[in-house]
């Protein structure tokens, strides 16, 4: 048995968490520099407040419907997840945490220890909320497709409570006939478009098509697919989630770079990052892509964008920010007013499969990458850092509704009169 455990509208219920008198009420969470709408509670889409929508166009409908707009509030929402992450892993022998507000469980052997999957789903949320107070919804199957599935039964539907185990066949049909295939796991929405013209709609649906013509007609993820609907495990933890064959780090600034020292720090930020990113899912950079551009919206548009093909792969922060900085003096044009930049690598290889050579003039140094992520894990992101990125950041991202970062800084930390 499987189970996939998942906060609700988590940007929305951490900011709910020190603030009992929001609960309840509509909230939004907004994107970086408070541009988008990226998250909202229930309350707030019944308000009739859409997501991935401007907030500079739903700012007046929010404040005639009683919404509360916050910025993101990243290192919140990051503690409160490990904690939580924390709390859900007591529950099984086995957690995969598959992203920030969602943890995977694998009920392996246990089947003597636990008596009633209910039960037992029922103690994870309760503890979840007593700990963190955060609500989550436990989705449970034989494969964790159905425990996605059973997940998006138990928020779909109140009167759940937030559970849903899938444990017979007639509860496995009734749900797959209640969902779409475009909420499948793994089915996109063209590949969604392409399964209802052959008149499949509902997992159930999908449930019924030939295994080995999935395979044929689609790909092995769709022979997976629907053999794990059927209660046959085929995905592991590994196949969760696949490793990126890109990985970018961009952002709009919340104020116009303007010089040339600004640009280089901001993209030695981002390079920072991204190399950070390659390091955890085990990849090499090859080849490098640094962009600039003004706003599309300006009178001139601008945009600049520079390649760098490393002679040997690397995921050396070091190295790639001094290429980054030199970089940055090509991308940079005087007066242009820079609102976008940004970091990409292109071409990944395996740091587990690297070809060593020993004409290499300067093999990296692992050890250093490993300290100083050790450290940034330790004490928190940001703590140890390149001197290219600068210490006063004039460009960083705005978030004029920013709440405080109860649990990570000590000015914001949350006092009790008892």
């Amino acid at each position: 048995m499987f189970a996939l455990v998942d906060a609700n509208a988590f940007y929305c219920s951490a900011e709910q968490v020190f603030r009992p008198e929001w609960r309840e009420r509509p909230i939004i969470v907004l994107s970086n520099n408070d541009g988008m709408v990226v998250a909202a509670n229930r309350q707030a889409k019944e308000a009739g407040i859409p997501k991935f929508q401007p907030y500079f166009k739903l700012k007046s409908l929010c404040e005639q419907k009683g919404v509360i707009a916050v910025s993101s509030n990243y290192e919140l929402y990051a503690d409160l997840s490990a904690k939580m992450m924390q709390v859900i892993g007591r529950f099984s022998p086995e957690q995969y945490v598959y992203s920030i507000d969602e943890s995977f469980l694998r009920f392996h052997r246990c089947h003597d220890l636990i008596k009633d999957y209910r039960q037992h789903a029922l103690n994870i949320r309760t503890s979840v909320w007593k700990e963190c107070r955060l609500p989550v919804c436990v989705g449970m199957g034989k494969t964790v497709t159905l425990a996605k599935a059973a997940n998006h039964t138990a928020k779909k539907h109140r009167e759940n409570n937030g559970i849903c185990v899938i444990d017979n066949d007639a509860l496995r049909v009734s749900v797959l006939k209640d969902m779409s295939v475009s909420d499948v796991w793994g089915v996109g929405r063209k590949l969604a478009k392409k399964l209802n013209v052959m008149k499949i709609h509902t997992a159930y649906d999908l449930s019924l098509y030939s295994p080995e013509r999935a395979k044929r007609e689609f790909s092995v993820e769709m022979e997976r697919t629907v053999r794990e609907l059927n209660e046959v495990p085929c995905i592991s933890w590994d196949l969760a989630r696949a490793d990126k064959k890109q990985i970018f780090s961009t952002r709009s600034m919340g104020q116009r770079i303007t010089d040339l020292d600004s640009l280089q720090q901001a993209l030695s930020k981002h390079a920072g990052i991204a190399a950070y990113k390659a390091r955890q899912q085990g990849s090499l950079c090859k080849v490098l892509l640094c962009f600039a551009a003004n706003s599309p919206y300006d009178d001139i548009p601008v945009s600049h964008k520079y390649l760098h093909h490393f002679p040997y792969p690397t995921d050396d922060s070091t190295a790639i920010t001094k290429v980054v900085t030199s970089i940055a003096a090509k991308l940079f044009k005087s007066g242009v007013r820079y609102y976008k930049i940004g970091v990409g690598f292109l071409e990944l290889q395996s740091a587990h499969q690297q070809q060593m050579d020993w004409l290499n003039p300067s093999p990296e140094d692992h050890r250093l990458m490993n300290v100083f992520d050790e450290l940034n894990n330790r004490y928190g992101t940001g703590s140890v850092f390149l001197a290219a990125e600068g210490i006063e950041h004039q460009w960083g991202m705005k978030r004029e509704l920013l709440t405080p970062q109860y649990t990570t800084k000590w000015n914001d930390l949350p006092l009790v009169k008892c």
